[in-house]
């Protein structure tokens, strides 16, 4: 008997460790193969495992979800996953207190372009902040999706730490158009890895908000990336 499932919280190599060794405890279980790119775990078993029984072997960092069943498997399943929504609830309160800060920062004298400098500065401050909770794990993830990641791993190590320079750079507004420039080139790069991702239909985790919240990586993904290059080309424009 072989089933599929759909695992998330993996985000290294360790994690692929963690989730094997886990699972190899239960006697039933044959033959298996756990993959950190797909973030899929295919068993092959002796007899049928529940889903429940697979799920209670793992610490609460991973979860399996039903993908599929070959052969004589029957999986049952009580637990549903989380709506979208529900899943994508910490990238939306953080947008709107970004939306709200900027707009508090410049309701008195209401400037647009300002207020977008704003956003992006403190887009970038909070953003890495959350990258920067777990910088061990924080590559392994981010190069999953990223075309210039899984190049170079060293990217994803000082990425981060590149957030928080944009950020103090637009919030200072110092060297603001290298700031601009280097926001088009960057997200650019990230959203044409993440269009791929969606297009492959790949169940992966966004290391937007670093590997601390299990954000999936969803159509908001490529919103939230759109979002700010949307911004910065158009305030490149305005001033060059």
């Amino acid at each position: 008997m072989k089933y599929t499932y759909n695992i998330t919280g993996m985000t290294c190599t360790n994690c692929v460790a963690t989730v094997t060794s886990a699972l190899s405890k239960i006697d039933a279980i044959r033959q298996m193969n756990v993959d950190l790119e797909k973030a899929e775990v295919e068993i092959s078993t002796i007899s049928p495992i529940s889903i429940e029984t697979l799920n209670n072997q793992l610490s609460d960092k991973y979860v399996l979800s039903e993908k599929g069943k070959y052969d004589q498997g029957v999986v049952s399943s009580n637990s549903e996953e989380r709506s979208k929504l529900q899943q994508l609830k910490p990238l939306l309160l953080i947008f709107a207190y970004l939306f709200t800060a900027a707009f508090l920062l410049n309701y008195k004298d209401w400037n647009t372009m300002e207020a977008m400098l704003d956003f992006m500065g403190l887009f970038y401050i909070v953003f890495s902040f959350f990258k920067l909770l777990d910088l061990k794990g924080f590559p392994e993830s981010f190069r999953m999706y990223d075309p210039l990641a899984k190049r170079l791993l060293v990217y994803g190590w000082v990425y981060p730490f590149i957030e928080v320079a944009l950020g103090l750079m637009l919030l200072m507004r110092f060297q603001v158009t290298v700031a601009l420039i280097a926001t088009v080139v960057i997200l650019g790069v990230t959203t044409i890895g993440v269009s791929q991702t969606l297009w492959d239909k790949k169940r992966i985790r966004c290391a937007c908000l670093g590997t601390a919240l299990k954000l999936p990586m969803t159509e908001a993904t490529f919103i939230e990336n759109a979002i700010m290059l949307v911004m910065a080309c158009s305030m490149l424009f305005t001033r060059l």
